[in-house]
């Protein structure tokens, strides 16, 4: 069945000769853009909601806060999105290293290059500041002091992740728009 032309826009998918490749492909970039997606919700909604609100309560509430959360979003659901967004970036990097499959390729590298910095602020500014908040906290220090130490340089953190995963995005999206299976 040929569907018409809308603006310019050729249906060449409708072509296409499926094969498990091609699927696995496809397969990884949906994976790859939708857990980025999720992540980048993530930290900007901490960015421009979680954050600005716990601004307004007292130390001791923002202290307990901050843990309870650091503690309850170590689940499956946090560990599927932040590693899938891993995994399935590199995997769409792998399966359009062929010739012929290339054309995403350069959004595909700036996305994993995000992300890994992404996993770089992660690992070296906000688990640790989470650990110290968390450690203090058990010791029983001054709320207003364990606040001092952790809010600023958490709240600076997570917006470099918020940028950095929503710049990642962005470049899944082109890979999507440029990406075109065989036919």
């Amino acid at each position: 069945m040929d569907r018409p032309a809308i603006a310019g826009v050729r249906w060449g998918h409708d072509e296409t000769r499926r094969c498990p490749v091609t699927a696995l492909r496809a397969g990884a970039l949906l994976l790859a853009t939708l857990t980025t997606g999720l992540m980048a919700g993530l930290f900007a909604g901490f960015a421009y909601a979680v954050m600005p609100g716990l601004s307004r309560v007292d130390d001791r509430t923002f202290v307990a806060t901050m843990r309870s959360v650091n503690q309850a979003i170590l689940n499956g659901w946090f560990a599927v999105c932040f590693g899938g967004a891993l995994v399935g970036t590199l995997a769409a990097v792998l399966l359009h290293l062929p010739a012929g499959r290339r054309a995403p390729l350069p959004w595909l590298l700036a996305a994993l290059l995000l992300y890994g910095l992404v996993l770089a602020v992660t690992a070296t500014v906000n688990v640790p500041l989470n650990d110290r908040l968390a450690v203090g906290a058990a010791r029983s220090a001054d709320p207003a002091q364990l606040r001092a130490m952790f809010e600023a340089a958490w709240v600076r953190g997570n917006l470099a992740r918020a940028v950095l995963n929503t710049a990642a995005l962005g470049c899944l999206g082109g890979a999507l728009l440029v990406a075109r299976p065989a036919g």
